[in-house]
């Protein structure tokens, strides 16, 4: 069984690099380098803009900018490990993960490509499971691999082990935090070799990076973005796994709980989603059959630029002032940015982008932006 996939495209040796180079360099994110490669049709066009438009931003000193050879060198070390950087459409690029705003614009994937391109259910939950937790994360994860889903989860201790172990042979796909040879926690590495047979591993980070604790909700959304939607078996109040949830129903996708004791901390997160709204779950047929629909629906790329239009450099004096005038430390939508600053969405998108290559805006959930 596949998911929906986009109709694959390939990226040239020269344009894979270039757009490395892009996602590395300072103050480019997602968002930020699809608007850019949008705006500039390449990679190469925009690295050349990159300074000039931190200038315009109020850079006071040019943000570094990654080099050919820098980008050069982390293709032949993820090449060694087995590491293949994807862009969104590609093969081996989850399918729902590519339809994302945000989506990583080259994504390390390693493993199986049939169980990257699968469709996929997350399973998450606590750290610090109880056995009965782990036991019905494990049979849940089994059922629905034996059902053709491929069990994703963040290779964390606790649940995620659980669902990863149950589905080893039918496929399973972890996503990481840090870089594919930086594996948290270190005691998972036999997990990860085990699981890469006949599932995979993916990861937005570059090799080398170990995983701090700001880059865990960054994993999260991967987690809730590459799947029809995410079962959470036990989360406390607080828990990561709830930001998962939250990050699921932000992308439209479907949000299960596993309804537990009253007296457990550990289920009161999961019992909380459940009283919002999530669908409760007992058993694998309670995830398939709310999914079965969502799978007959065809898939879109993320389009990159929200509403179609180019950016627009040419902003006069006045406008520019009003736009960053109404922009502050607290956070505003793009929408209301726009009806108060009474001027194009391309002015105040462009406006927003040269911000952010300066290493002066924020930008939060929802669409929200804010001054640093």
């Amino acid at each position: 069984m596949h998911d929906r996939a986009p109709s694959t495209l390939r990226l040239s040796d020269t344009e894979r690099l270039h757009r490395l180079r892009l996602i590395r360099s300072d103050n480019v994110g997602p968002r930020t380098f699809n608007s850019l490669i949008a705006h500039f049709g390449n990679a190469q066009a925009a690295l050349e803009r990159l300074p000039d438009l931190a200038r315009r931003g109020g850079a006071t000193r040019s943000g570094r900018i990654c080099g050919e050879d820098e980008a050069r060198a982390e293709l032949a070390a993820a090449g060694k490990i087995g590491v293949a950087l994807v862009a969104p459409g590609e093969a081996a690029y989850p399918p729902r993960l590519a339809t994302l705003d945000d989506a990583p614009p080259l994504l390390g994937v390693r493993g199986a490509p049939e169980a990257l391109m699968g469709p996929m259910i997350a399973i998450v939950g606590s750290r610090n499971a109880s056995g009965a937790g782990l036991k019905f994360a494990g049979q849940l994860a089994r059922d629905l691999g034996e059902a053709g889903f491929v069990v994703i989860s963040g290779l964390a201790r606790g649940i995620d082990q659980s669902a990863h172990r149950a589905t080893i042979g039918s496929g399973t796909v972890a996503v990481l935090a840090g870089g594919h040879d930086r594996i948290y926690p270190a005691e998972h590495e036999d997990l990860l070799a085990a699981l890469l047979e006949r599932g995979g591993a993916i990861s937005e980070m570059p090799l080398g990076h170990i995983p701090r604790a700001r880059d865990f909700p960054r994993r999260n959304r991967l987690i809730s973005g590459a799947s029809l939607g995410v079962v959470v078996v036990e989360a406390a109040h607080r828990s990561g796994s709830l930001i998962t949830a939250r990050m699921a129903a932000e992308q439209g996708r479907e949000v299960f709980a596993v309804p537990g004791s009253p007296l457990d901390p550990r289920a009161a997160g999961a019992n909380d989603l459940i009283k919002q709204g999530a669908t409760l779950v007992t058993e694998a047929g309670d995830v398939i059959d709310a999914v079965a629909p969502i799978m007959e629906r065809p898939l879109a790329l993320g389009a990159g630029e929200p509403d179609g239009e180019p950016l627009d450099f040419e902003t006069d004096a006045g406008d520019r002032d009003r736009i960053i005038g109404l922009l502050g430390p607290s956070p505003v939508s793009l929408d209301d940015l726009i009806r108060m600053a009474g001027t194009s969405p391309a002015s105040v998108r462009a406006v927003l982008l040269e911000l952010e290559l300066a290493g002066r805006l924020e930008r939060h959930g929802g669409g929200l932006v804010s001054l640093i």
